[in-house]
């Protein structure tokens, strides 16, 4: 997959790519990132690429001609076709199902505002889509492409270490994930719950269901709303319920 990033800070986007999974998935080049400045294509002295909003109001809005032609570069360096995507406070929920929509893409230009955003006539032909990582304002749009980044690396073949982990992890399901355990079976008089020392496939898949289940009943009930749930999955959840905190 290759993705091409526009951004007044290449640097903040480059050096965070060494680490982790998306370290991996570009050793592995399954992943290649660029980054694009809009400062290359100012065509004044200073490198302007910002200006003051028409109508008055604190902040500055990024020009469209520097960002028109940095995002047409970016383009160019993706496979033809790849959604141009600004990422912005006011945009689609970026989710587990976006992300799995976006990963199966060839590439992405992903478009990283700055300041107060970018001037509104770049939406009608430069800008296919806009996302958003959460409600908050962010200084810019480095940090979600960052996110966005992440969260597509786990989803390409061979980047993780076990393609199972993908398929099990927080969200694949629309829910929470599960609590998990690892050595020694007793810490400060908690110990490891009995099932998962059972041996018990099935009735280890059964509580892992039922934890995902609840926590996302208790934490995220919204979740469950959107994704609806199967008789046995209610039957799941009152057991839940019921059971001891």
């Amino acid at each position: 997959m290759q993705i091409a990033v526009v951004t007044l800070f290449p640097s903040m986007v480059l050096d965070a790519l060494h680490h982790g999974v998306v370290g991996r998935a570009i050793a592995q080049r399954s992943l290649a990132v660029e980054c694009v400045d809009p400062r290359r294509f100012a065509t004044d002295v200073h490198r302007t690429v910002d200006d003051r909003p028409y109508g008055g109001g604190p902040g500055m809005v990024l020009k469209v001609e520097p960002l028109r032609s940095a995002i047409g570069a970016a383009a160019a360096m993706a496979p033809a076709g790849s959604p141009r995507v600004f990422l912005a406070a006011d945009g689609r929920r970026f989710d587990q199902k976006l992300a799995r929509e976006a990963a199966a893409l060839p590439g992405l230009v992903l478009v990283a505002g700055r300041y107060e955003g970018i001037d509104e006539r770049l939406f009608a032909g430069d800008i296919d889509a806009a996302w958003s990582i959460g409600d908050y304002v962010l200084s810019g749009g480095e940090l979600p492409a960052l996110v966005v980044i992440d969260a597509l690396a786990r989803l390409l073949p061979g980047t993780l270490g076990c393609a199972e982990s993908a398929e099990q992890e927080a969200f694949n399901d629309g829910l929470l994930d599960w609590p998990h355990y690892t050595r020694p079976e007793v810490i400060d008089g908690q110990a490891v719950p009995e099932v998962l020392l059972s041996g018990d496939h099935a009735a280890i898949r059964r509580w892992r269901l039922t934890q995902a289940l609840g926590r996302t009943w208790l934490r995220r009930p919204d979740l469950l709303e959107q994704r609806g749930m199967s008789q046995d999955e209610l039957a799941l959840l009152e057991d839940f319920k019921a059971s001891p905190s």
